[in-house]
């Protein structure tokens, strides 16, 4: 008799709350963002611990950069399952984010809970290549007084190549590139072509060319073979 009383007075708001949810997750993949989180802020108040919900809203505030909103979405995520990587990833990207746009005072102090988190995504899942990106990228950027290490964004550069190895070629090539040894960046961009053939492997070298080694007619070589790969399949 209690679960046909459940039934009736919970079920008719469960299947509203998952209509309400479709509806948001329509329009924000339909980049009508303002209209979807009106929606999912309405949902969650219904379910406040649906995970999907709170990451969508996460996720928005990313989008309109307020990190502070962000950081406490994804700071609850971790807290209701702490054993998703994804979560902590997604936790330091933003923490980042905001120690970037802080003064430097406050920036250090957030610096080892960013890392944290990336290595803690890892921990979870040690195929997880979008932290390894992540880790690279503050270790080059950081000065190496405040922990930045060429040689750290290296290891996890090489660690990306054993799990991917066109993500493990581009890394290298972002590394070099950011030093401004652009020979060896090309050789990491072409080993990228090679590996996988993928629109940013080429992007990349063309880019390179362009920006860096200033060689406009060898960056359009590079996009027009890529134009051709990609016609040819159509073919």
């Amino acid at each position: 008799m209690k679960q046909i009383l459940y039934l009736f007075l919970f079920l008719p708001v469960m299947m509203w709350a998952q209509s309400d949810f479709d509806r948001a997750e329509k329009l924000y993949k339909a980049d009508k963002i303002d209209q979807a989180e009106l929606i999912f802020e309405s949902v969650l108040k219904a379910n406040p611990s649906d995970l999907k919900t709170i990451e969508y809203l996460g996720d928005i505030a990313g989008y309109y950069k307020s990190w502070d909103k962000a950081i406490v979405y994804y700071n609850k995520l971790k807290v209701l399952k702490p054993s998703e990587a994804n979560y902590h990833y997604k936790y330091g990207g933003v923490l980042g984010m905001k120690a970037k746009e802080s003064n430097k005072f406050k920036a250090l102090g957030m610096i080892d809970e960013v890392k944290g988190s990336f290595e803690k995504a890892i921990s979870l899942n040690p195929k997880h290549i979008e932290s390894r990106w992540a880790l690279i990228e503050l270790y080059i950027q950081l000065p190496g007084i405040v922990g930045g290490s060429e040689s750290k964004a290296i290891r996890y550069s090489n660690e990306l190549l054993r799990l991917s190895p066109v993500d493990g070629y581009l890394s290298r090539g972002h590394i070099e590139e950011y030093f401004k040894r652009y020979k060896v960046a090309e050789q990491q961009y072409k080993k990228a072509i090679i590996a996988g053939g993928s629109k940013t492997s080429y992007q990349k070298l063309a880019s390179l060319y362009k920006n860096k080694m200033r060689e406009p007619e060898k960056a359009k070589t590079v996009l027009e073979s890529y134009n051709n790969k990609v016609q040819g399949r159509f073919n």
